[in-house]
């Protein structure tokens, strides 16, 4: 999309045709084509208005109600942070005493908007015009654009003296290709551009990705891990003063769709992340801890928790003698513990009765859905299947859910 597509969305005839492409998001996408342009909406503001429908179907996962009101692109979703994510960020900079924040690198502007949201007056810098004109443009919808102005620019260039606090989320995605970026020097602005902020600015946060190396953290900084309903969405490095702990795993419980805002439920593990954990025997429970833990290098504070071990020292699962009741880890009990092989389990599956079975894996190079197969279960009963390690051998721990 380009400006004058962008601008074209804007008039009258541009909401029509939105409104129009809104009532047939997520069918056939020729047919709604087709029914736009019978309806005498020009082809190029038809194709856009079913661009801008679908996306933002799409992102009611990430942004709730508001996302039928905002204006996106494709890499831009991708790299937006859900509303349940940005919003924690921003109360948590409001009670740290920030007041204004530049938001480097802006994108839609989901991370600025929360900051609003929160009495923050934030000023955007985004070097792509039409993600700066949408942003904006979410900004009044979202009836905030006082709170929140963006400027077209070079975000390295800008005064961040103006400010006291700085957030930067780099792009991680190759402009017109949309291919992920894995080297962080390659980033836009620049990974030393990004860390320099830190020495600049005393409260700077910036948005990284959760497969982030641990030896790319800068001295001093907080690293957080983020999951959401157990899946791990981001990682967040908090410099200077904002700086409490060396290690952070934060878990949230996303509020429905439907809600614009709601409390939401959210659990915290600190540490050093330098801890290693006890490896002992394999026990009657097993705990699979969220990804959130297992990526800050928390898994030894969360057995010291549970009171549980490692039964390899390279596979994060925690074994116990009792179920542990945390927010931090799903527990299993398990009934069986064989050396893998396929005839044995599959004699043991049949033995049982086993017709459904959920297959979890760490430090195992099976296929699960081929593993499926090759099982050839038959029967009324459901169990659970650990693939893991056991001192280095592979190992299969048969298993059932504890509540």
């Amino acid at each position: 999309m380009d400006l004058d597509q962008f601008a074209a969305l804007r008039t009258p005839e541009g909401s029509a045709a939105l409104d129009a492409a809104t009532e047939r998001a997520g069918g056939d996408p020729l047919a709604a084509a087709g029914a736009l342009r019978s309806a005498g909406i020009p082809a190029g503001l038809a194709a856009a208005a079913l661009t801008q429908a679908e996306l933002r179907r799409r992102a009611v996962g990430k942004f709730g109600p508001e996302a039928a009101g905002m204006f996106l692109t494709r890499p831009g979703l991708e790299q937006a942070t859900r509303r349940v994510v940005a919003d924690r960020r921003a109360d948590r900079l409001r009670a740290a005493g920030v007041r204004t924040l530049a938001d480097l690198g802006c994108g839609l502007g989901a991370d600025a908007l929360a900051a609003a949201r929160a009495g923050i007056r934030v000023y955007g810098v985004e070097a792509d015009p039409v993600t700066a004109e949408m942003a904006a443009a979410n900004a009044e919808a979202a009836g905030l654009a006082d709170a929140f102005t963006v400027e077209c620019g070079d975000a390295t260039a800008f005064d961040v003296d103006r400010v006291d606090a700085v957030f930067c989320d780099p792009a991680r995605r190759r402009a017109g290709t949309g291919r992920r970026i894995f080297d962080p020097n390659a980033y836009s602005p620049p990974w030393d551009f990004v860390t320099g902020l830190a020495e600049r600015v005393p409260h700077t946060v910036v948005k990284v990705a959760p497969g982030l190396d641990h030896a790319l953290i800068p001295a001093g900084a907080e690293a957080e891990w983020v999951s959401v309903a157990g899946d791990l969405v981001e990682a967040a490095l908090w410099c200077g003063r904002l700086a409490e702990v060396p290690r952070r795993a934060t878990l949230l419980r996303e509020p429905a769709p439907t809600v614009a805002a709601a409390p939401v439920a959210h659990h915290q593990l600190t540490g050093s992340g330098a801890v290693e954990a006890t490896v002992g025997p394999v026990r009657r429970y097993v705990h699979d801890p969220d990804p959130a833990v297992v990526r800050a290098h928390l898994v030894a504070e969360l057995a010291d928790v549970l009171g549980a071990t490692l039964a390899d020292p390279s596979i994060a699962y925690l074994y116990a003698d009792a179920p542990g009741a945390t927010p931090f880890a799903r527990c299993l009990e398990i009934t069986d513990v064989l050396p893998f092989s396929l005839k044995r389990l599959r004699a043991l599956l049949r033995e049982r009765r086993v017709g459904r079975v959920e297959i979890l894996k760490r430090g195992s190079a099976l296929e699960p859905e081929k593993l499926r197969r090759d099982l050839r279960l038959a029967g009324p009963e459901a169990a659970s299947l650990v693939l893991t390690r056991v001192a280095g051998a592979p190992t299969v721990l048969l298993c059932r859910p504890v509540g």
